[in-house]
């Protein structure tokens, strides 16, 4: 497999810091990798050029990574669509309206696999959420036929949204990579810690009954040098 898609239950659920930790332990195994965004919304705009800026999640990917904004960032080869509204990607286009070729983004995709091994493809909120009036974002996977990394985490809620998910993946035919649990919401107010701890039991159950070659890993937020930075190994067959 050369391009993973990672994606979430939900919005705001961690999928960006999963995607940048991800390559970064991908790396530390000396794997050559790059990540890109499907599409990115909520971008802010250059007041003095009118041109939108570089995708956020590009940027936070880089910071995680440890790595400086590389020409396929500066080019926007790594996400070619940015819009300005904060709003699922059909609506932000047409807000600005502009046209999304998905096209574009597979033939960006196809460029960075000629100089990386591994391609992390990031979606904008959750499988189901429409790139464009005709096509949601999982319709667009089953296309290419991509493997999904799925971040999940403890909040109430995440079971049923998790099984949905896995449904919806395995309707169009596509494989489960990885599900990805993630503990940066441990200390939200919706997270409770017997909720959580019984939707990590449940889950990791479930994954191993019904998706048995899929990875369960868990993302945990560690403190020690104070940055919040998150980190965790990679199986050695994960890629």
């Amino acid at each position: 497999m050369s391009v993973l898609f990672v994606s979430g239950i939900d919005t705001d659920i961690g999928k960006t810091y999963a995607t940048g930790i991800i390559a970064k332990s991908l790396m530390q195994q000396g794997v050559n990798v790059i990540t890109q965004k499907l599409v990115q919304t909520g971008v802010a705009m250059n007041a003095n050029t009118g041109e939108m800026g570089i995708a956020d999640d590009i940027l936070t990917h880089r910071q995680l990574m440890n790595l400086p904004l590389q020409p396929c960032d500066l080019n926007f080869t790594t996400c070619p669509y940015r819009y300005e509204k904060p709003a699922s990607p059909h609506l932000s286009a047409a807000l600005a309206n502009a046209t999304l070729n998905p096209e574009i983004i597979t033939k960006s995709t196809q460029q960075l696999q000629q100089s990386y091994d591994v391609v992390l493809l990031e979606g904008a909120g959750g499988l189901l959420v429409p790139i464009t009036e005709q096509l949601l974002t999982l319709d667009y996977i089953a296309e290419k036929g991509y493997p999904v990394v799925l971040v999940t985490s403890g909040r109430l809620g995440s079971i049923n949204h998790t099984l949905l998910s896995l449904e919806a993946i395995k309707v169009r035919g596509l494989s489960v990579h990885s599900v990805i649990y993630n503990h940066i919401h441990d200390n939200a107010a919706q997270t409770d810690v017997e909720i959580a701890n019984s939707t990590i039991d449940f889950l990791q159950n479930y994954l191993a009954q019904h998706y048995p070659m899929a990875h369960w890993l868990a993302l945990s937020v560690q403190e020690h040098d104070g940055s919040g930075n998150m980190d965790f190994i990679l199986p050695k067959n994960f890629v």
